[in-house]
């Protein structure tokens, strides 16, 4: 899929504004400091009608700014706010904070999940946005844009995101690296001799790692199914990652 005209053009503004962050225009301000960025969204979600955000890999935060946040949400949930929200799938590795995310998600603050990096952004109504001044995981500081052009092209940057993501309360099974790698070729229509010859390992490796996904995706050995055709259709829905 070509990649749409707000989305070519912000990337072009944003190269732009981090590039030469000496001329900022009034409606994109740089803040520096994480603790100032956390007050600017509390105070911007008070008002909101409209909540879209998206939380990359690796991002974390403190437990009593996690339970913050956490009640923060709740509470806008039930002044009405529409909230949706994207995360990347290794968040929900960890239990307890899987356990929150479905918690704010039954409550109405709808959550979707991604496997691949997204940048870490909230977006208020279509008036204001805080996105992160670089896509690394506990880097500092974040831009406020106001600016109109970059909110639209944000916005579209979530919707296509949240479009392509699979539901937060779809059962997924985390395979290995080597596995969705073996899984991909099944998926081309390969044997496991081609699958061997196409990753450089043994036909007995490619054995292992098929009869290892077959037992995480829980297809059992019947007569009535072709466990290699459920496995990719597994595949083909996003649920086996």
């Amino acid at each position: 899929m070509e990649e749409s005209v707000p989305l070519a053009q912000l990337a072009r503004r944003l190269e732009e504004v981090v590039s030469d962050l000496r001329g900022l225009p009034v409606d994109v301000e740089r803040l520096e400091d994480n603790a100032l960025v956390r007050r600017r969204i509390s105070e911007a979600a008070v008002s909101a009608r409209e909540v879209r955000a998206m939380h990359p890999v690796g991002v974390s935060d403190t437990a009593r700014n996690e339970h913050t946040s956490r009640r923060e949400n709740l509470d806008a949930l039930e002044r009405g706010t529409r909230m949706r929200t994207i995360v990347h799938a290794t968040v929900l590795d960890d239990p307890i904070r899987a356990a929150r995310i479905r918690q704010l998600h039954a409550a109405g603050d709808l959550h979707r999940v991604v496997d691949e990096p997204v940048q870490q952004l909230v977006i208020f109504d279509r008036t204001l946005a805080f996105l992160r001044l670089t896509p690394v995981p506990y880097a500092p500081g974040a831009l406020a844009i106001r600016q109109q052009s970059l909110i639209t092209a944000l916005i579209d940057l979530f919707e296509r995101t949240w479009a392509r993501a699979r539901e937060v309360t779809e059962p997924t099974r985390r395979l290995s690296a080597r596995e969705r790698e073996v899984l991909a070729l099944i998926a081309e229509g390969r044997s496991n001799s081609a699958v061997a010859r196409a990753l450089s390992i043994t036909e007995a490796a490619v054995g292992k790692h098929v009869a290892s996904l077959f037992a995480k995706l829980e297809i059992p050995a019947t007569a009535d199914d072709n466990r290699r055709v459920l496995a990719v259709l597994a595949y083909l829905r996003g649920t086996a990652r």
